[in-house]
């Protein structure tokens, strides 16, 4: 009887653990990275019998697991082998994997692990990814590391958050667009743009050139440039801070916390700080003695710059209802000196401004919303932030910054404390809906508003500045895409751009509407090997600088009309081994602009301040050349150039006879032939296991081009003056990273042959300087 009790109970033990057993079940689900968090897309992961692949973002998801306890194994080519055992729990489960790097080059041209800097590059538009993650020990901010990119070149006016103007196949200014995870950055302010934003924002940085892809819906005429940040659902902090010459200083702060039920928090700061006192060679008139020098070295007095700027993100991730759902607040300062005008014959000791941001936002994202194959996107933000142009000093100061007082009231430039508001607004929606595996269609609409008021309390009479300036625009975008992983691709679309302004002085008001179009192709004659082609018709509607100035050294002109370019694009990409030990990366591009109504930049009449003009046209022809070579893994190099033609096709100038003397002449102040060179050796457990110390090196050329029209004044060696000589700037570098990256230290030298480095109107910049990073950085 004992016996048959006892085998009873045991048998309904036997029972309750087999139905417990079946009733188990769980998922899986999380993101393969690399060590630097930079996503692989495509690498294999394995569990029993279930095999799958990440997606492009490297994300993964198992479902209906039966098992408790379970091995993962994932792997991707360049990277080391990964398996894990683990027990999970009923429901939804995390993991998130980290490969490291494979010390051993695979002698292989068909490559399936690939980064997602690297997918990026594979498009069939012209485009140019950088892997920001590489850059995180360094001081650069966006716009320096996309000064290293071919067929870019970032001009300055200045120091740290001085003037920029970036340059991108022959066009620049506001003919590049920038976005920030796709959302326009027009209405960002003064204290977030991208030469103070620090790189480690950033987890990659795309540059197209030429024609913009559908879904960031803009109507830039030369090209886009769009900071990825990032979907680092994790916790993780990481914090840097730099010092070094000029008094500069730079912070960054950024972390993030995902709870398990998806509630996410992310929070990134930074500041940057700099008295901008660099030595300038300039010819000096004492301004109480008169005494005149040619070629004085000395320092600026009158250049201060410092930002403060924070971004905080609340809400949910990976929920039913949205894969992504963020209420955010960006906060941010400005205080800037203005030592110069438009040249350097013109300084200022008193002339200042000040800037802030307030910007609510809103980030929605989800995939398979309603039906599958249905992805939305959502975003909007204002910037309720002012602006203030403050300009009383009546005095006059020469290069010594010696002051001479002036009787009376007024201002260096015009008497001014004209405390304005930029309210822009931005509203961004993209719809993508996938047809079948190989067809998909998208609807972009991106609309933007501005709206200037002001009131200067030392200009009370001054009635025009109080009235409202506005601007408001809209593109819509509509586009068709068929794609063959790895085979080919096809991209084709339509824009309507509408634009509705109204000058505050006049109160006239103008309407402009244009429609666009264009294409993007791409064939692979192996997954390594791609040759790719693209055209669009495109416009670009003036910003409301150009239109209403930007109150401090840019003069608006009400009367500009919408550009519009044809740009063609021909493109080669190849990665190849010549052994177990050598790569190379090829990619060549060849680009024709061919722009109406072109939209340039001069002096304005009194040769103080800029404006913008229309000319009949302008032609950009050219192409720029980027090789990449690495030697296992201790050893890499790289070098790019780039040669532009801009010619002026404008046949008859205004209050001329005849065809002008300038038609089909080189457009001036653009430079025409530029590149970079750079080399970098790293040494693996130096100074114990899993340390690194890196030697980096860069060298810039910029080759001498002519600063007004050459036929305007001759161009014998008289006229040295009337050209921005060539350009050498060498940098330097030493990285030491302890303990897997969590710690690093770097120091650098930026010019440091002390060369005059000149830009925009021959505006010097930093003489040779000196800093140092710390940068600390942990996640799980």
């Amino acid at each position: 009887m004992k016996n048959i009790r006892f085998h009873s109970i045991l048998f309904l033990l036997f029972i309750t653990c087999t139905v417990q057993a079946q009733q188990f079940t769980a998922s899986l689900k999380g993101f393969v990275k690399t060590q630097t968090q930079q996503s692989i897309a495509r690498s294999t992961i394995r569990v029993g019998k279930i095999n799958l692949s990440t997606d492009e973002n490297g994300y993964y998801e198992i479902k209906n697991i039966k098992e408790r306890s379970i091995t993962i194994s994932v792997s991707a080519v360049g990277f080391q082998n990964l398996s894990k055992t683990i027990v999970l729990k009923t429901g939804e489960n995390s993991l998130n994997l980290e490969l490291t790097s494979d010390q051993k080059e695979i002698d292989q041209v068909e490559v399936f692990g690939r980064t997602k800097a690297q997918e990026v590059n594979r498009q069939a538009f012209n485009v140019t990814a950088i892997d920001a993650t590489k850059l995180y020990n360094t001081t650069l901010n966006i716009s320096s590391a996309l000064d290293q990119v071919a067929g870019v070149r970032v001009r300055e006016s200045g120091g740290v958050g001085s003037n920029f103007n970036l340059m991108l196949n022959g066009f620049n200014g506001s003919q590049v667009r920038y976005f920030i995870d796709g959302i326009p950055m027009e209405n960002f302010g003064s204290a977030f743009q991208i030469n103070n934003i620090p790189i480690n924002i950033a987890e990659r940085i795309e540059v197209y050139k030429g024609v913009v892809p559908v879904w960031l819906g803009s109507d830039a005429l030369g090209g886009a440039v769009n900071i990825v940040t990032g979907d680092r659902f994790k916790s993780y902090v990481d914090a840097s801070y730099s010092y070094g010459s000029f008094n500069t200083h730079r912070t960054v702060i950024n972390a993030a916390h995902t709870t398990k039920n998806g509630l996410f928090f992310q929070l990134n700061a930074f500041q940057n700080y700099s008295d901008n006192n660099y030595k300038i060679t300039v010819d000096v008139a004492d301004i109480n003695t008169g005494a005149y020098k040619e070629g004085v070295r000395l320092k600026r007095f009158h250049d201060t710059y410092h930002n403060e700027s924070l971004i905080a993100n609340i809400g949910v991730v990976n929920k039913s209802y949205a894969d992504k759902l963020l209420f955010g607040i960006i906060l941010g300062k400005s205080y800037k000196e203005i030592q110069t005008g438009a040249r350097m014959e013109t300084r200022f000791g008193g002339w200042h401004n000040r800037g802030n941001t307030v910007m609510p936002t809103l980030k929605y994202k989800k995939s398979d919303l309603f039906i599958k194959g249905l992805d939305v996107t959502l975003n909007g933000n204002i910037n309720l932030g002012t602006e203030r142009n403050i300009d009383t000093v009546h005095a006059r100061f020469d290069w010594y910054g010696n002051r001479k007082d002036i009787p009376g009231v007024g201002g260096e430039s015009s008497y001014s404390m004209y405390k304005y508001k930029n309210n822009l607004a931005v509203a961004n929606a993209i719809l993508n809906y996938r047809i079948s595996e190989h067809h998909s269609i998208s609807i972009t609409d991106v609309f933007n508003s501005f709206k200037r008021k002001g009131s200067d309390e030392v200009n009370p009479q001054n009635a025009s500045l109080e009235r409202a300036k506005l601007s408001q625009k809209n593109v819509l975008t509509f586009g068709y895409q068929y794609d063959v992983k790895d085979r080919y691709s096809l991209n084709a679309f339509l824009k309507n751009y509408h634009q509705h302004n109204v000058q505050g002085a006049s109160e006239i008001t103008k309407d402009l509407s244009k429609w666009g179009y264009g294409t993007a192709l791409a064939y692979y004659f192996t997954p390594s090997l791609q040759v790719k082609g693209s055209y669009e018709l495109t416009v670009r509607m003036p910003t409301p600088d150009e239109l209403f100035g930007d109150v401090t050294t840019y003069e608006g002109n009400f009367n500009l009309t919408p550009e519009y370019s044809n740009n063609f694009n021909l493109g080669l990409n190849y990665d190849f081994a010549l052994n177990s030990l050598n790569r190379f990366a090829i990619m060549a591009n060849g680009f024709y602009r061919n722009a109406d109504n072109f939209i340039y930049q001069r002096l304005n009449n009194n040769q103080t301040k800029y404006i913008s003009d229309n000319r009949d046209g302008v032609r950009s022809i050219g192409g720029d050349l980027d090789i990449h070579y690495s030697h296992s893994n201790w050893f890499t190099a790289g070098v790019n150039m780039t040669y532009q033609s801009v010619v002026n096709t404008q046949m008859y100038e205004p209050d001329y006879t005849g065809i002008s003397p300038l038609y089909k002449k080189a457009m001036p102040n653009i430079p025409y032939f530029f590149g970079n060179l750079n080399a970098a050796v790293t040494l693996y457990d130096f100074g114990g296991k899993d340390n690194k110390l890196t030697f980096g090196s860069s060298l810039q050329y910029v080759h001498r081009f002519w600063l007004y029209w050459p036929l305007l004044g001759g161009t014998d060696e008289d006229s040295a003056k009337r050209q921005i000589p060539m350009q050498l700037a060498l940098d330097g570098n030493v990285v030491y990273s302890i303990a897997n990256g969590r710690y690093n230290i770097a120091f650098e030298g930026k010019n440091l042959t002390d060369n005059l480095l000149v830009d925009n109107f021959s505006l010097q910049k930093p003489s040779r300087g000196f800093y140092l990073n710390l940068r600390y950085f942990f996640n799980k």
